[in-house]
């Protein structure tokens, strides 16, 4: 599970569930939100309790900058998901852009300012349901396979 600490619960909630269409789970409360991103649950926690949860003032920096990451299924889905992000109240960071290891990514800020990529790489496919059907390491980036030797 990824937590993040978010400053207004009803807004991040609105923003992943109505805006992203990520489906809630029924356990969710007022001060907790639950969603399934593909294998992950992501859960949205007021920044107030989590930091008080964590013994740390919410008025710090002591919560650590996090980037998230989602892959698609098709280049173009990278600018179709970042459009959408943005339409409901995400900040645009990055356009799609073409990598050098032959991916699509960009990325951009939901309403608390958490950093998300969207990315289409082309080695590591995804079923329909989207999650991946890399195991155990055997898919690797071309930087991967390029820095790295595998053996048996």
């Amino acid at each position: 599970m990824i937590t993040l600490g978010v400053r207004d619960i009803e807004r991040s909630r609105r923003f992943y569930r109505d805006g992203l269409g990520g489906p809630m789970s029924p356990a969710s409360t007022e001060d907790v939100a639950f969603f399934r991103i593909g294998g992950v649950m992501l859960a949205l926690y007021k920044r107030e309790m989590l930091t008080a949860d964590a013994n740390l003032s919410p008025e710090g920096s002591g919560l650590a900058g996090i980037g998230l990451a989602q892959n698609v299924a098709a280049r173009e889905l990278v600018d179709a998901a970042l459009e959408a992000a943005v339409h409901v109240g995400g900040t645009l960071l990055k356009p799609g852009t073409e990598t050098e290891w032959g991916g699509h990514t960009g990325y951009f800020a939901d309403p608390d300012g958490f950093l998300w990529e969207i990315a289409w790489n082309p080695e590591f496919p995804l079923r329909e349901d989207g999650q991946s059907t890399c195991h155990s390491g055997l898919c690797r980036s071309p930087r991967e396979r390029r820095d790295h030797v595998l053996t048996d």
